[in-house]
């Protein structure tokens, strides 16, 4: 008997921005981060209760699935962990040790965890890391005929890729690889600025506005070199990633005058100015990568994903330089989209392409009586508005400002609040992001807010602004 769908499962797991995404005749239906569920930040493990989501979302079971898909290939970054161990041995060896026991237990067999822990009997496949990332902005974009581009940090071995996406097909032209890493460049200075890597990369690019960009001649002459194309080379004697567990060495902190900033220390104006200078750094980096790619391949419009497609600074920078008449990003351009993209690039090889759009509010819902339940269970005093009442007392209460929680529909994938999951509060109260920041959201007063607005209005209040419903520009 022929099955009436073909469900495909994508999974990104055991580094950070842990999710599964389900395919339903090659169309999004079900996506969700694992940290929605297990309510911790940027949770890495094996997504499982996101694959119970996805499943239950759905009304299917694991036997209807027909394949599932894993964001990366092990083998192949086992590869470079060992190489890199060789090549840097005896310096290596310990950071190695300490990692190498979650390589042989958990994450090189990912398709026997997956199989033990979902019961899943059928075919399992692997994606290419940047492959993955390629393919979640290919396929979620309007385009037919564009280039793509992604940068991040590593996947196995790739750290920045250019092709062709055309006839429903990604063809790789070029790649940059490990240890020259435009993500592990920006993240030392994550760390350097007393930030968290793999999720402090955000804060790095709020603090940079308060500072100067006077260090950018001595980041370009020391650290990295960086190339008409794009690409770049790291002096890797000012670095520590491919030695061990930090990004950076003494020799880093002394070429700036400066120790690290501990996390909990003072936010003097020098770290600011180095937030600063290799942001432009970096701007300067995404610019000459997209030219790059505009001049070996003429096309019209640009895909851009991987982590680095997050900085919203760099990239209104491309959509400032007009390279291209438009350019898409995935809101979920980070590893979590991975899952997406994996899915959707096993589907596109033998199938036509499904459009899929917009593609960002794909988690869990509540509906009304499963709200006022848990409210009821919590004795939470609550009122019930029509929706015209709600919006009209939302207003009011902006006006007076109050901070509101903004919930309704889908959750959101991907590091951004999209407004189905999000603090409001009016900015024309001068003191509300310092509110905000210090007695809400507990975090570093410099950490800025993304404006809402109708977008027949927004050119009444900016410059230069694009179409962008997803906090990216």
């Amino acid at each position: 008997m022929k099955k009436e769908h073909t469900y495909i499962l994508g999974i990104s797991a055991y580094f950070h921005d842990s999710a599964a995404a389900l395919l339903k005749d090659g169309e999004i239906v079900q996506a969700i981060q694992e940290e929605r569920l297990s309510r911790k930040k940027q949770d890495s493990s094996l997504p499982v209760r996101s694959i119970e989501f996805c499943l239950e979302n759905e009304g299917i079971s694991i036997n209807d699935i027909d394949q599932i898909i894993y964001y990366e290939k092990p083998f192949l970054k086992l590869e470079r962990l060992l190489e890199t161990q060789i090549w840097q041995y005896p310096f290596a060896f310990l950071p190695f040790k300490k990692t190498v026991k979650t390589w042989f237990t958990e994450k090189l067999w990912a398709p026997a965890m997956i199989r033990q822990k979902t019961k899943f009997s059928g075919k399992i496949s692997y994606c290419e890391h940047h492959e993955s990332h390629a393919a979640a902005v290919c396929y979620t974009s309007p385009f037919s005929d564009a280039v793509y581009l992604t940068l991040d940090g590593v996947g196995e071995w790739t750290t920045s890729s250019i092709g062709i996406f055309e006839n429903n097909r990604m063809i790789t032209l070029v790649e940059q690889k490990y240890p020259h890493s435009t993500g592990f460049l920006y993240s030392a200075f994550t760390q350097y600025c007393g930030f968290r890597v793999n999720s402090g990369e955000y804060k790095l690019m709020g603090l940079a506005p308060y500072g100067e960009p006077i260090y950018m001649d001595i980041i370009k002459k020391e650290l990295v070199r960086i190339n008409d194309d794009g690409s770049i080379q790291l002096n890797l004697k000012y670095f520590h990633f491919h030695k061990g567990l930090r990004m950076i060495n003494s020799k880093f902190e002394s070429l700036f005058g400066q120790k690290a900033r501990k996390p909990e220390g003072k936010m003097e104006k020098h770290y600011q100015d180095v937030a600063a200078s290799i942001q432009g750094v970096l701007e300067e980096i995404v610019l000459r990568s997209a030219r790059y790619a505009k001049e070996i391949t003429g096309k019209k419009f640009l895909c851009y994903g991987g982590g680095v497609a997050l900085n919203c600074r760099a990239n209104q920078k491309l959509i400032e330089s007009g390279l291209f008449e438009d350019i898409h990003i995935y809101s979920a351009s980070g590893d979590a989209g991975g899952a997406i993209g994996a899915a959707l690039s096993i589907w596109n090889k033998d199938k036509n392409r499904t459009i899929i759009e917009p593609a960002s509010y794909l988690g869990k819902q509540f509906n009304s009586d499963e709200v006022t339940a848990i409210l009821d269970a919590h004795e939470v005093r609550y009122s019930l508005f029509s929706e015209d009442e709600l919006i009209n007392k939302a207003a009011k209460l902006l006006s007076e400002k109050k901070v509101i929680g903004w919930f309704q529909g889908r959750d959101e994938i991907g590091p951004r609040a999209l407004g189905n999951r999000s603090i409001l509060a009016s900015p024309i109260d001068a003191e509300m992001r310092d509110h905000v920041n210090r007695s809400i959201k507990f975090r570093e007063g410099f950490r800025p807010f993304a404006p809402v607005i109708l977008e027949e209005r927004s050119r009444d209040y900016f410059k230069g602004i694009n179409h962008s419903p997803e906090m990216l520009y």
